[in-house]
């Protein structure tokens, strides 16, 4: 069969290529097993590439992600590149993927699986059956905005400065993603701002009730201010539904998020950009975790992340929900047998190598398809 699904595989750095080997192997289960094929090409992308040509991506690089139907992405960074100037750094190739692509909605779902629950740093009855979506705006806000810098004021005093702004167009096309999810889940929006002590918050809000309210009049839309978002997921997660935020509070609610779940190490996360008029969205993949540089190389690291976020892709770059839902269960079943690698490590459960877990991952996928 012919390959009509092509994927970019950026491994990266630290435990990036280690686990980026194990989706392969789903890969390659899924071409005998699902009849489901997948051109794929590779790159280089942080500090490999920084390495292999001096630079953390690529205008090679970055034309076959402009090309291709989904980007899969491991991780970038790690101390050999730490003294490096900002501007080089290996984390300007994520954030360069994710601006020239124009990927602006980062998907990060919480969910807490039922073999998890004691993991949470919460109470298990608070975290199970938790499944909730953060929906971040990516590409705007005060980690894009200008005028930003460090100047001298003399008399040894310095000052930096960022820039928080959006435009009514940003928050349109990111509150329309939100709203299109929650139609498809509980029909239920949160949307987190600063409303109280920022303009950029009044317009946010504003704007998001204004979609809500002339294109999606079957969601129900709440707002609360990001402070109190925070405390309230770490009171009741489980009231929530899709959250929708800027930036700045997307990323610090969604790892607030990650952690009720009990490991960064198992949670996967989409960037979307526009539909283009085929329906078509340049979209990347990727674990919320890191890359790890301190287990690097010893397989110990979890791949389920990085699987998981794979599955992603299957679900709404490739309109395979079902065999989305065929490695999410066999994920689950999994854990629920007592399989875990060192980050989800509890008494009584079997330690298992990245490559074993992968290994399991597939047998699993074998009983399920069978």
């Amino acid at each position: 069969m012919s390959a009509n699904r092509k994927l970019l595989m950026l491994p990266g750095d630290g435990i990036g290529p280690e686990v980026m080997g194990e989706v392969r192997r789903v890969i390659d289960w899924m071409d005998k097993r699902r009849a489901v094929t997948f051109g794929i090409d590779e790159d280089d992308v942080g500090g490999a590439a920084i390495d292999a040509h001096g630079t953390p991506i690529t205008d090679e690089a970055m034309e076959k992600a402009m090309g291709v139907d989904a980007v899969i992405f491991g991780a970038v960074g790690g101390p050999k590149w730490d003294d490096l100037p900002f501007a080089q750094k290996p984390e300007r190739g994520i954030l360069r993927l994710r601006k020239d692509m124009d990927l602006f909605a980062n998907l990060r779902p919480a969910m807490c699986f039922d073999a998890l629950t004691s993991a949470s740093s919460l109470k298990p009855e608070l975290v199970s059956g938790l499944d909730l979506m953060i929906v971040r705006e990516l590409t705007g806000g005060i980690y894009f905005g200008e005028p930003r810098g460090i100047e001298d004021l003399g008399d040894g005093q310095r000052r930096g400065y960022n820039t928080q702004s959006y435009t009514t167009s940003e928050i349109h096309r990111v509150v329309r993603v939100a709203c299109e999810l929650a139609e498809k889940r509980q029909g239920r929006v949160t949307s987190t701002e600063k409303a109280n002590v920022m303009e950029s918050g009044i317009l946010w809000r504003e704007e998001a009730q204004h979609i809500r309210d002339s294109e999606f009049p079957g969601i129900e839309m709440d707002h609360l201010y990001a402070d109190n978002c925070a405390m309230q997921l770490v009171r009741s997660p489980k009231q929530f539904d899709v959250i929708v935020t800027d930036n700045l509070f997307g990323d610090l609610l969604s790892d607030v998020a990650a952690m009720l779940t009990g490991s960064l190490g198992m949670l996967p996360s989409a960037s979307l950009g526009a539909a283009d008029a085929t329906g078509r969205r340049k979209a990347l993949y990727e674990p919320v975790h890191g890359s790890a540089p301190d287990i690097a190389g010893q397989g110990a690291a979890n791949p389920l992340a990085m699987i998981l976020s794979f599955a992603m892709a299957l679900r709404y770059s490739f309109d395979l929900s079902e065999d989305a839902k065929l490695i999410e269960d066999a994920v689950d079943n999994l854990l629920a047998g007592g399989m875990r690698t060192g980050d989800i490590m509890e008494a009584g459960m079997a330690k298992v190598s990245t490559s074993v877990m992968g290994e399991s991952l597939v047998r699993e996928l074998d009983k399920l398809a069978a």
